[in-house]
C-alpha cells in the first residue's frame, strides 16, 4: 500500500521573499517541524488505518443520506450500515481531495492558507462557562460573552481567524446555534471557524454567509468560515454526515474529526488510538470525495487518552506525543492538520499551573505545526473560557511566528570579516553591524522581555496576571470591531426569523 498513498500533487509553496511581509502563518520557509517518529512507522500507521476500514468498517446511520451516497458509489454497506472499504478507494480519496483552501476575512479582500505550510491561531471552543471579569469566579457563558471574547479577538495581532469560544448557554437550541454565528460575524471581520450539531442550522448560516458574501457562487469561490464536525469514533450519525455532504456542495471547507478518548472509545495505546482516529478521518473524506471530487474536507480527530488515576482526559505527554505523530503523518499525506493540541489547559483558573502547562503546549507547536489552533483560551477541561489565558496564548503565538522566521547563514550574518577586524580582545558595541542587526529575531512580547519587571528598583513590581489584565482592560474600553453593514444586518436578522418562524423550539 506505501506507493499508493502519495497521490495528490504537492502545492508549490511560496517564496519567503513573496512572503516575509504579509503571510504572518508562515511557518517553513526558514525552519523545519519535527518528525517524532521515522517515516516508516508513520506509514504503517496509514496501512493499519486503511486495513481497519476494510475489515472492520465504519458504521453509519441506517437510513441515513451517506448510506445511499456511498452505496451508489459501490461501496459494501451491511444491513446495519456499516460500510467496509476497499482499499484503493480510500487511497484514491486522499489522492483527491484539496490539499489546501483559502479563507477569506468578512470583506473579502484578505484571506488565510489553510495547508501544510501555515499557522493560524484561533480563541476557542465551545466552552460553557467564563470567567467573570469582575469577581473572577465562573459562571455560565451568554451571547455576550462570545460577542465580547469574539472583539478581543479581533484586537489581537496574532489571531487570525475566530471560532464559538462560549455557548449561549440559556440558548442551547438550534435557533441560540444559528445566533453564534452571527454574533461573531458582528464582532470581527476575520474570517471565522463555525460548527454545530444540526444540519439545518448550518442550512441557515450557509444562507447568511452568502448573503455577507454576496451570492451563492461568491461564498463558493471565497469561503467565509470553515465547517467543524465531530463523529464519534468510526460511528457517523446523520446530523454530521448531513452536515459533510450540505458544507462540501456549497464549497464551504470542512474539517471533521472525532475526540476520542484512547481507553474509552479507542485503545489505550497511542498506536492504536491513532489508527482508529486516522480510520474515522478517512471515511469522512471518501464521503465528501464521493460528494464532490476535489472538494476540501480533512480530517481532523485530536487524539487524547484516559488518565487512569483520575479518569479525566490525560496525560499531557501522551497528548502532545500523540498530536505531534498525528501532525507528522498528515504532512506524509499532504494534508493540514486541524488537531492543534496547544492554547488549553487543564487547570481550573489562571493561575501558575495554567501559565506553565499553556507556554508548554504553545511552545511544542514549534515542531508539530498543526494549520490551525482553535482551543486557545480554554481551562478547566475545555470547560470554562478565560480572557486572560487568551491574551497569553497571543502573546506566545507572537513568540512561535518570531521563532519561524529561523536564522538568515550567509557572509553578512557569519561576520566573519567583522570579527577579524575586531579581533579577540574588542567589542562589537559600537559597530555598524549590530546597530543594522540587533532588532532581527526579537519577540516583540507585551508581557515579557522589556516589558517584564526584571528589578524591583524604581518600578512597581507587578506580577504577570496583572500586566495581562491592564492590557485586557485597555482592549476592552478602546477596541471596536469594524460593523456590519446595517441593511446586510437586517437581512441576515431576516433569514433568522424566518426560520424560527417556521421551526418553533
Amino acid at each position: 500500500m506505501q506507493r499508493a498513498v502519495r497521490t495528490g500533487r504537492r502545492p508549490v509553496k511560496p517564496t519567503p521573499q513573496a512572503q516575509a511581509v504579509i503571510d504572518v502563518g508562515l511557518h517553513d520557509s526558514m525552519t523545519a517541524p519535527y518528525q517524532p517518529i521515522p517515516p516508516e512507522q508513520a506509514q504503517r500507521l496509514i496501512d493499519a488505518t486503511v486495513i481497519l476500514m476494510r475489515d472492520s468498517g465504519i458504521a453509519f446511520e441506517p437510513g441515513s443520506a451517506a448510506v445511499d451516497i456511498l452505496r451508489a458509489a459501490g461501496c459494501a454497506v451491511s444491513d446495519d450500515a456499516v460500510v467496509r472499504f476497499d482499499p484503493d478507494r480510500v487511497l484514491d480519496a486522499l489522492g483527491s481531495v484539496a490539499k489546501s483552501a483559502k479563507l477569506w476575512d468578512r470583506t473579502g479582500t484578505r484571506a488565510i492558507d489553510l495547508d501544510c505550510h501555515h499557522t493560524w491561531f484561533l480563541p476557542g471552543m465551545t466552552c460553557i462557562k467564563v470567567y467573570d471579569l469582575e469577581s473572577g469566579e465562573p459562571r455560565d457563558s451568554t451571547g455576550e460573552d462570545l460577542a465580547t471574547v469574539t472583539r478581543v479577538a479581533d484586537a489581537l495581532p496574532n489571531i487570525d481567524a475566530a471560532c464559538i469560544s462560549c455557548k449561549n448557554v440559556t440558548r442551547s437550541d438550534i435557533h441560540g446555534e444559528i445566533e453564534e454565528f452571527a454574533i461573531m460575524a458582528a464582532n470581527t471581520t476575520k474570517p471565522l471557524e463555525y460548527l454545530c450539531e444540526q444540519a439545518n442550522s448550518l442550512g441557515v448560516v450557509i444562507d447568511m454567509a452568502a448573503e455577507i458574501r454576496g451570492g451563492r457562487q461568491e461564498l463558493f469561490d471565497r469561503p467565509y468560515f470553515l465547517q467543524i464536525i465531530t463523529p464519534l469514533p468510526l460511528n457517523f450519525h446523520a446530523m454530521h454526515t448531513d452536515q459533510l455532504i450540505q458544507a462540501v456542495r456549497a464549497g464551504v471547507p470542512v474539517s471533521i474529526g472525532t475526540l476520542p478518548i484512547g481507553g474509552a472509545s479507542t485503545p489505550i495505546t497511542t498506536a492504536g488510538s491513532i489508527v482508529n482516529s486516522l480510520a474515522t478521518d478517512f471515511a469522512a473524506m471518501v464521503l465528501a470525495q464521493v460528494v464532490r471530487r476535489g472538494s476540501f474536507c480533512i480530517g481532523s480527530s485530536d487524539v487524547c487518552f484516559m488518565e487512569p488515576q483520575t479518569g479525566n482526559i490525560g496525560n499531557f505527554a501522551q497528548t502532545s506525543l500523540a498530536d505531534l505523530i498525528m501532525c507528522q503523518v498528515r504532512r506524509r499525506l499532504e494534508l493540514p492538520s486541524f488537531t492543534g493540541a496547544a492554547g488549553y489547559s487543564g487547570s481550573s483558573r489562571f493561575n501558575q499551573d495554567a501559565v506553565s502547562e499553556l507556554t508548554a503546549s504553545m511552545l511544542q507547536v514549534f515542531f508539530s505545526r498543526p494549520a490551525t489552533l482553535d482551543y486557545l483560551g480554554s481551562l478547566d477541561q475545555g470547560l470554562t473560557y478565560s480572557l486572560h489565558a487568551l491574551l497569553l496564548c497571543d502573546d506566545l503565538a507572537g513568540l512561535l511566528r518570531t521563532m519561524w522566521q529561523g536564522v538568515q547563514i550567509d557572509d553578512e550574518t557569519l561576520a566573519l570579516d567583522l570579527a577579524r577586524a575586531v579581533g579577540p580582545r574588542g567589542n562589537y558595541l559600537a559597530q555598524q553591524h549590530t546597530v543594522n542587526h540587533c532588532r532581527e529575531h526579537l519577540w516583540r512580547s507585551r508581557y515579557f522581555g522589556p516589558n517584564m519587571p526584571v528589578s524591583t528598583a524604581g518600578q512597581a513590581d507587578t506580577d504577570l496576571y496583572a500586566r495581562i489584565d491592564r492590557d485586557l482592560r485597555r482592549i476592552l474600553s478602546t477596541h471596536r470591531p469594524e460593523p456590519l453593514d446595517p441593511e446586510l444586518d437586517a437581512r441576515m436578522r431576516t433569514l433568522r426569523e424566518r426560520f424560527q418562524a417556521a421551526h418553533p423550539v
